[in-house]
């Protein structure tokens, strides 16, 4: 037996070879090993992005070729570096820097060393690329921005980071995503899938032909076009009138919650993140402190609502039974509450009633109406909870839930809010009284007044605002057409309506009339506090408006915000009645209103803060913020307007 046992041995130890060779040339020879393989180089096929169309159907993104020179470090021989370097147009420093980085990433996977060659650099590059073992040309496609307008909304895509390969397998070093708007909101929908074809490769390191004859290649699948509810004219009006201003608009059709308009001034052209000279043109912009560019103020720039929030205050007031339609006050100017306080109102005096306390935005009024929905109950917390319930449920002090990328709560305050602020103090309603006027701890983002407006105009519900009408076959998300509703019953809404309706006929917006238009609005005006040298310095006001349009069947509801833009009628109330008309009659006939907005620049109070030096516009700059067209007139004629904007210098991109 004994004189057999070598024999077996060497028998189960050959069967064990054989049977583990089997086993990971057969059962284990799959894709996903492949890529481990270094003997089969990995060529991925990177599909079409799909198109984004506006709600009218015109193009706005499409697509436009480029061409990456990729390194392998490990396959590089020597080469001419100094012909090499002045065809990639760069320097031997910047390629000895991105050869290092591409060894250290991997000796032996393939690293983007130049990105987005013109397509006169590929002519000519791609004829001597034999020449230089170990690199190679990838064809890709950007992004083609139709329109410059709507950066904020469309966004940009750029190179994956290392966290978010590392959050999703599907990325790979070089790999392009959306990096804002509807780029990064409908990522996945976008960018399609990339197919990969396996190259097997000798021991000398040359290709030989496709992997098991492509059995496991792939192929691309072509991302999704999507159509996003913008109305390109109705946003391209509204970036023209908030040339050398900040601020935001958000416009929304009542009906559905689809966004018609986001503005965010200012803005720039999309198409300089785009190639080579995106990374320096991104750059500029984000060092820019005093304009901000990249900040999204539709969606971020939090605030108080100033006086636009007195209609929540009435509609709680009304719904809770402790002010009628009829009720008056008596206005002296001042609002006298505690021992000692007292507020300030602008309204002119006299008897006010709900229809003139909103027409003549009446402080006396709605401090009464707000104490008296308060004193209603006897626990201060409770009264608080409930008072809180009620404005809450316009979708303020919380995320909305649409489908942007970005967004804030902002702050409504409850009673535990208030015992937490006073821990030590039996406080009430006076305590806390400028939350009647849209004041104090209320804090809220145009977003979020568009859709209390719509709100309002609906008469108690309202739809997810949401950027997103159709992707090519697949549904949109169910939670966009699902119906909100207020805890305000139905029937206080007309009182309210027929007093913002009065703003426009008799109240503070009374010269912001539109000739056929039955507009409701409300005007505010917020005060602007910043730190200057350590110490807390006020600004000019900030300029609030909304409204909706028509009274009746409302289609659209807007929220203007401009940043140090004085009271609510003089800017935001202009800006609001123009985009009104502009949308319902795709016309203007207040071209004194234009004409105003349009020659009168905030960019001296944007320079307050950092310098001491009266800031003087350089009318022959050859850079802007955002590069903005004439618009023509009801006659065919150009409105001539100056150049205004502070220069910022940003490169062109190929």
């Amino acid at each position: 037996m004994r004189q057999f046992l070598l024999f077996f041995l060497i028998i189960i130890v050959g069967l064990t070879f054989i049977g583990r060779l089997f086993y990971l040339q057969v059962y284990t020879s799959t894709a996903h090993n492949l890529y481990e393989d270094n003997a089969i180089r990995k060529v991925f096929d990177y599909p079409k992005r799909g198109f984004v169309y506006d709600r009218n159907g015109k193009l706005l993104v499409g697509n436009q070729p480029s061409y990456d020179v990729m390194v392998i470090p490990r396959e590089v021989k020597p080469l001419d570096t100094a012909e090499f370097c002045s065809l990639l147009k760069i320097t031997k420093e910047q390629f000895l820097k991105t050869y290092e980085k591409a060894y250290r990433y991997s000796p032996r996977l393939p690293y983007v060393f130049i990105a987005h060659l013109s397509k006169e650099d590929y002519a000519v590059l791609q004829e001597k690329m034999r020449k230089y073992e170990g690199f190679y040309i990838q064809k890709r496609l950007l992004r083609d921005y139709q329109t410059k307008f709507g950066a904020n909304i469309l966004g940009f895509i750029a190179e994956v980071t290392q966290s978010q390969i590392e959050k999703s397998p599907y990325y790979k070093m070089g790999d392009l995503i959306g990096k804002q708007g509807v780029e990064l909101s409908y990522e996945t929908e976008l960018r399609g899938v990339k197919g990969i074809k396996f190259i097997q490769k000798d021991r000398f390191n040359r290709d030989i032909g496709p992997y098991k004859d492509g059995v496991f290649d792939t192929l691309p699948q072509q991302g999704k076009d999507i159509t996003i509810t913008i109305d390109t004219k109705l946003q391209e009006y509204g970036e023209w009138l908030m040339k050398n201003k900040k601020g935001g608009i958000v416009a929304i059709e009542p009906s559905s919650g689809e966004i018609l308009s986001l503005v965010s001034a200012p803005s720039y052209n999309p198409n300089l993140l785009v190639g080579r000279k995106r990374s320096k043109n991104y750059t500029r912009l984000y060092n820019d402190s005093i304009h901000l560019p990249l900040i999204d103020k539709s969606l971020l720039r939090e605030h108080e609502p100033g006086s636009p929030f007195k209609a929540l205050v009435a509609l709680t007031a009304l719904q809770e039974n402790v002010i009628s339609p009829q009720n008056a006050i008596s206005c002296s100017g001042v609002y006298y509450y505690g021992r000692r306080g007292k507020m300030g109102c602008h309204c002119g005096g006299g008897r006010r009633s709900l229809n003139l306390g909103i027409a003549k935005s009446c402080n006396s009024y709605f401090a009464n109406a707000f104490r008296k929905t308060l004193d209603k109950y006897d626990d201060s917390h409770e009264a608080m909870d409930i008072w809180s319930n009620h404005i809450k449920s316009f979708g303020l002090g919380q995320y909305l839930g649409t489908d942007l990328p970005i967004g804030k709560k902002g702050n409504i305050p409850d009673g535990a809010y208030y015992d937490k602020w006073y821990p030590d103090f039996n406080w009430g309603a006076t305590t806390i009284i400028s939350n009647a006027i849209g004041q104090g701890e209320i804090q809220v983002t145009p977003i979020h007044l568009a859709n209390m407006t719509a709100a309002i105009a609906n008469r108690g519900f309202y739809f997810t605002p949401h950027i997103i009408k159709n992707i090519e076959g697949q549904e949109i998300d169910e939670k966009f057409t699902t119906k909100h509703e207020t805890t305000i019953d139905k029937k206080h809404f007309d009182p309210v309506i027929e007093g913002l309706h009065d703003v426009y006929n008799k109240g503070t917006a009374h010269f912001l009339k539109v000739p056929g238009i039955e507009i409701c609005g409300k005007t505010g005006t917020a005060e602007n506090f910043t730190i200057i040298n350590g110490e807390r310095t006020q600004l000019t006001d900030h300029s609030i408006f909304v409204a909706f349009a028509p009274k009746d069947n409302p289609k659209i509801a807007i929220a203007v915000f401009v940043e140090n833009g004085y009271y609510g009628a003089r800017f935001a109330g202009r800006i609001a009645s123009l985009m009104i008309e502009k949308y319902i009659n795709n016309s203007i006939s207040r071209k004194d209103l234009e004409n105003w907005v349009l020659t009168h620049s905030l960019e001296n109070e944007y320079l307050k803060p950092f310098s001491n030096e009266p800031f003087k516009i350089n009318a022959e700059t050859q850079y802007q913020v955002i590069e903005l067209p004439t618009e023509p007139s009801a006659n065919n004629q150009a409105i001539e307007t100056p150049n205004q904007t502070i220069e910022i210098p940003l490169d062109e991109t190929n």
